[in-house]
């Protein structure tokens, strides 16, 4: 799986403080890259899949195609959104924004 950003998310990424930086790069290399990759594996063989609970991944209602992932329940609120595309024929997840509640005003 490879991985972009938009640039509201690299925005949104740059006002994060240092610390919630680092939680945030630490769950998506702890879990996150490993469920998507598990993710595009059975995508690719027709399979169903269930998101780690740990990382509260849900459909966004109403952003087609849009997901959101808790990477903190507490100080902050750390909140994500992405999706999945293809491009050039491979998987990719956009990292659409970063940060707390307000990213869901605009996924």
């Amino acid at each position: 799986m490879r991985f972009a950003t938009t640039a509201s998310f690299d925005n949104d990424y740059r006002r994060l403080k240092p610390e919630h930086k680092q939680q945030f790069r630490r769950v998506v290399a702890d879990k996150f890259v490993l469920a998507c990759d598990e993710w595009a594996r059975r995508a690719e063989a027709g399979e169903s899949f269930v998101w780690p609970a740990s990382l509260r991944v849900a459909e966004l209602v109403g952003a087609n195609g849009i997901r959101e992932m808790t990477w903190s329940f507490a100080s902050p609120d750390g909140r994500a959104t992405f999706q999945f595309v293809t491009r050039d024929g491979q998987w990719l997840c956009l990292w659409r924004r970063v940060g707390d509640h307000s990213v869901y005003r605009k996924p």
